[in-house]
């Protein structure tokens, strides 16, 4: 007998599938419209694999990574689905969060779609971007957001991203888009350097208003929001000039982007958890960055 939030789990997987050949597309295309002698970059696509100990069927995902480009210095964008039962550490953390049920019966079901780009020219800002469904015997939610990580920050820039942000959150209510840029400022923080990773932008965990439909809509229009708030600037800085010093600026930035997601970010420290491809776990970390 299938379960019956089956056919919701095929229609979130499909939508994050579509969603990434849609920027995949976007920044390709990008890339042919940058002047320059070099080739125009182009994405490299891998399968990957969930691991397990017994070497059970548990999912996988998609990998396209693209280096070297004309714009992108390294781009990844991966979707996965992955399913099966979580470890005891994987249980607790759960529990912990307030997910019931995990001791009687741990099962879990995941499937996301996950963004990094690191750029060649230093005023074109990095930038993150996940959306993600979750799935247990006794529980959903859905989780992600997007955020702008400018190593050289400009006001006019960080007004965009937020300003469509804002827009495409609108319908969804008007205390949505406050309450998810203050979380997305709350969760991008970096303790140990009493600052923030970037500019910030929105980021939610653990929706669950009881409206699946309302939640996976939300879900979706924050993946929508992503091209129109992050190409429009990337268009404006791309052809400004850059040097050593803003090289060397944007390379110690990356070591701050390193620093939270190997030590606090929750989607890498899930994913090597659980088994999945060290590779596309750790795709978010720039090709080259340096310390002070």
């Amino acid at each position: 007998m299938s379960n019956p939030f089956d056919a919701r789990k095929a229609r979130a997987a499909a939508w994050f599938a579509e969603l990434r050949d849609e920027i995949v597309t976007a920044f390709e295309a990008l890339e042919e419209s940058q002047p320059d002698e070099a080739p125009a970059g182009r994405f490299e696509v891998t399968e990957t694999r969930r691991a397990t100990e017994d070497g059970s069927d548990a999912g996988g995902g998609v990998m396209s990574v693209m280096r070297g480009g004309r714009v992108f210095e390294k781009v990844g964008v991966n979707i996965s689905t992955v399913y099966g039962n979580l470890g005891a550490a994987a249980q607790k953390a759960m529990a912990a969060r307030g997910v019931p049920g995990m001791e009687e019966d741990p099962r879990f079901w995941a499937s996301g779609i996950s963004l990094v780009a690191h750029m060649q020219n230093p005023h074109c800002p990095a930038v993150h971007m996940n959306t993600r469904m979750f799935w247990t015997p006794h529980a959903w939610w859905f989780g992600g957001g997007s955020d702008l990580n400018p190593c050289i920050e400009y006001a006019e820039d960080t007004e965009h991203f937020h300003a469509v942000q804002a827009r495409y959150l609108a319908p969804h209510g008007e205390a949505l888009y406050p309450e998810l840029k203050a979380w997305a400022d709350e969760y991008f923080f970096i303790p140990h350097r009493g600052r923030a990773r970037g500019v910030g932008g929105v980021f939610m965990d653990d929706r669950n208003s009881g409206d699946w439909e309302a939640d996976f809509a939300l879900t979706q229009d924050i993946g929508r929001a992503f091209l129109p708030a992050y190409l429009p600037i990337i268009e404006t800085r791309r052809g400004m000039d850059w040097g050593d010093s803003e090289r060397d600026t944007q390379l110690i930035h990356r070591g701050l982007y390193a620093e939270y997601n190997l030590v606090y970010d929750r989607g890498t420290k899930f994913g090597l958890a659980t088994g999945h491809d060290a590779n596309a776990v750790l795709m978010s970390l720039p090709p080259l960055a340096k310390w002070v």
